[in-house]
């Protein structure tokens, strides 16, 4: 079975424009605005309470806006659109099951909510059921089930009726190591597919290796948004990260560094340091001129474009949930 029944979209997958969504004084999502088409995937990161949940629950059709417009096709989401939703598959971050089902029962009931035929509801079951690697679960009852399997199941059973969109809050959470290669290998099969989605993590190391876009979310707005490129590589201020190896340890390195006009942020570990300076070429030259002047053996000296780690870090905010 080869699920790429998705359409060839002109338009965005979604588009979201100004959303808003208050709960009395509390802002939990300030006029966010940013579109997807079919093959992106959207890394969504941020501290607790950062409105990332709030976000998906309204992409998903679950939290009415206070304002803005959602589009999933080019059409509103909107209550008095209802079919629009058939589009869309969301997974929170602790899926609701009937723990007394079995998981083939449980997914043939969810199948039958969409109105799938029987063949496809067999068909379609027993093809997720192994790309969660749970065909060998397909006959137990949920109860007996760990939590990684538990967010399994709840992948298999957002993907069943084959959405277009697909938004996933903490997917990965409970899974264990081998569990995650195989689940970014599942988001990649999703993604060349042609669908759009939404995958809200804390784990940023893995997020490069799956993701086509980033956002950074805090206090309930998008602070950045772009394209794993733009957004690990961005800078601000026109500064950037600078990596010197040394050909011998220094002793009092760092508080050299420092008094160095226009460096902060110094980190030194034995023969190899790093700092932040002004970003442009012709700064780089009179920074590797301040270094040899003040008598550092400088044995490599380069700019590095930071990964989502230390861009996320570059925001200000303090953690990630």
């Amino acid at each position: 079975m080869h699920m790429t029944d998705e359409p060839t979209l002109t338009t965005p997958v979604l588009s979201v424009d100004r959303a808003r969504v208050r709960f009395g004084k509390l802002m939990a999502v300030g006029d966010v605005s940013f579109n997807l088409r079919g093959g992106d995937l959207l890394g969504l990161i941020g501290p607790n309470g950062a409105g990332k949940t709030t976000l998906l629950r309204v992409l998903a059709g679950l939290q009415p806006l206070s304002r803005g417009i959602v589009e999933i096709l080019g059409e509103p989401l909107v209550p008095e659109n209802p079919g629009i939703r058939r589009h869309i598959g969301f997974t929170p971050d602790t899926p609701a099951v009937y723990e007394e089902l079995t998981v083939r029962i449980f997914l043939r009931f969810i199948a039958k909510a969409y109105d799938l035929t029987p063949s496809e509801t067999d068909e379609r079951i027993d093809f997720w059921l192994e790309k969660v690697w749970l065909t060998e679960k397909a006959d137990a009852k949920i109860k007996g089930l760990s939590r990684g399997m538990r967010q399994r199941i709840g992948i298999a059973r957002t993907l069943l009726p084959n959405p277009t969109l697909v938004l996933l809050d903490e997917p990965a959470a409970g899974l264990d190591p081998a569990g995650r290669v195989q689940f970014r290998q599942l988001l990649c099969d999703l993604r060349d597919q042609g669908k759009a989605l939404i995958v809200s993590s804390h784990i940023l190391a893995d997020m490069s290796d799956y993701c086509t876009h980033i956002g950074i979310m805090t206090g309930g707005k998008m602070v950045q948004f772009g394209t794993v490129a733009e957004v690990s590589g961005h800078v601000d201020n026109g500064r950037c990260r600078y990596a010197i190896g040394l050909a011998e340890p220094v002793a009092g390195l760092e508080g050299r560094l420092a008094m160095l006009t226009g460096v902060d942020a110094v980190q030194v570990d034995r023969d190899r340091c790093s700092l932040d300076y002004t970003s442009d070429k012709a700064s780089a030259v009179r920074l590797l001129a301040q270094l040899v002047e003040a008598k550092i053996p400088v044995a490599s000296f380069n700019a590095v474009a930071p990964g989502l780690e230390e861009a996320y870090l570059r925001t200000g905010i303090r953690q990630v949930d």
